[in-house]
């Protein structure tokens, strides 16, 4: 059996990722991503028909992913909030440099004029604002925040992450993820459930 036969669709999106990240989704080749990938250009144009293709196929995996990611966060954290802060770390290793998040905002263009591209986009969206939402739910009813009006406050942590990750690459203090967190942190203080100090007796 052929070697290219035996590596999935899944590898070979997560080699164009890597390029893309480095690259951008206007600069980079088919030829950059057989390179990657160990594969032929012919086999990509074989397996996802053109670049705009393998894009989409690409742009429909992040989407399809969404809800995984969360099942990952979960399953690596007892506490709902600690998992929620955990997804804002995910969100902030996909900016690593400036460089990288310019390229994957450069996406944005696609997203918003190019109806087949919005719908992935919004189905991704969806599915993020949905596990948002779930983590706040059981947050709160695990004790560690207030009744609250979750799908308007899953709303504003996405846009207040991806604003956040933007601020960072424009001021390129620190680390990302620290950046992220202290952003986050500042969000969800007033949503917290306020914890007695020991020792201190109730009345």
């Amino acid at each position: 059996m052929s070697r290219h036969r035996t590596i999935p669709d899944a590898s070979v999106l997560q080699a164009a990722f890597r390029v893309i990240s480095r690259l951008g989704p206007n600069q980079f080749t088919l030829a950059d991503i057989a390179k990657e990938s160990g594969l032929a250009p012919a086999t990509l144009i074989q397996r996802f028909g053109s670049k705009r293709g393998l894009l989409l196929a690409l742009a429909k995996g992040a989407a399809e992913g969404a809800g995984g990611c969360f099942a990952k966060v979960r399953a690596g954290n007892r506490s709902p909030l600690k998992a929620l802060f955990a997804t804002f770390r995910e969100m902030a290793r996909l900016a690593k440099t400036p460089e990288v998040l310019a390229n994957s905002m450069a996406f944005l263009q696609m997203d918003l004029t190019d109806p087949e591209f919005r719908r992935w986009t919004l189905v991704n969206s969806r599915a993020t604002l949905a596990g948002f939402r779930d983590l706040l739910e059981d947050a709160i009813r695990a004790g560690e925040l207030v009744k609250c009006d979750t799908q308007g406050l899953a709303r504003l942590i996405q846009a207040a992450a991806h604003g956040s990750m933007v601020s960072w690459a424009f001021h390129q203090e620190g680390k990302v993820e620290e950046w992220v967190r202290r952003d986050m942190e500042l969000l969800l203080r007033p949503y917290r459930v306020a914890r007695k100090k020991k020792g201190t007796k109730a009345r």
